[in-house]
């Protein structure tokens, strides 16, 4: 379910040389081409969804149910911030990064938003975040998920500049890759159904591979 990643010769054009704000803007172009990225991958991951045969569906206050909901606000935050340091990260490889978090993500989106639309299900349910977890009431701070960002960070990522545009990001996405790869241990413990352990655990590898390389990226920014 996750939108392929893209390459260095696949990724959209995107000037250099910052503005008087320090800030290296992107050509309108290029944010209309992940714009339609973005787009393409939730496509994609509704057909995923749509082709996958159900013999059983699981109910309102199901594991699946839950984890499909939180999961996609906690990605959606993520897709948020990767479209912030794509505009405005100085380093080639923080950019490249972005586009590949944004694009896979919004494609399991849209796979987990087809899960519950084939289960006669409300894309939001009754229950509060994280109860379909064990041990999910007490992740829960301040209302949000594990390695969800604070609205005052994410107005902190929104406002740096230059390299600080960086920094931020590879420290927010690192702590929200972590958290979502404990959210997805724990679907993994609690589910047999078989399409909802297959994508969750594509999601584990592909973000344990992504941590890997923030982390890398994160070394380059210290600078």
């Amino acid at each position: 379910m996750t939108a392929p990643a893209t390459t260095d010769s696949e990724r959209p054009e995107v000037p250099a040389a910052p503005d008087e704000s320090g800030r290296a803007p992107a050509r309108r172009y290029g944010v209309l081409v992940l714009a339609v990225m973005l787009v393409v991958g939730l496509l994609l991951g509704y057909a995923g969804g749509l082709l996958t045969p159900r013999l059983a569906r699981p109910g309102d206050a199901s594991v699946e149910a839950g984890f499909a909901r939180d999961m996609t606000s906690h990605h959606t935050q993520a897709v948020e911030m990767s479209l912030t340091a794509y505009r405005s990260a100085t380093l080639p490889g923080v950019r490249q990064m972005a586009v590949d978090i944004a694009t896979g993500q919004q494609g399991e989106i849209g796979a987990m938003q087809t899960w519950l639309r084939e289960w006669g299900l409300s894309p939001t349910g009754s229950q509060p975040p994280m109860s379909w977890m064990s041990d999910g009431s007490g992740l829960v701070k301040d209302g949000l998920m594990p390695g969800m960002a604070t609205p005052q960070q994410m107005a902190a990522l929104r406002d740096a500049r230059g390299i600080e545009v960086d920094r931020q990001f590879l420290a927010l996405m690192i702590n929200h890759h972590l958290g979502g790869i404990h959210m997805i241990d724990g679907v993994l413990d609690e589910t047999d159904d078989a399409e909802v352990l297959r994508v969750a655990r594509t999601m584990k590898a592909t973000q344990q591979n992504e941590l890997n390389n923030l982390r890398q990226l994160q070394q380059q920014a210290k600078g």
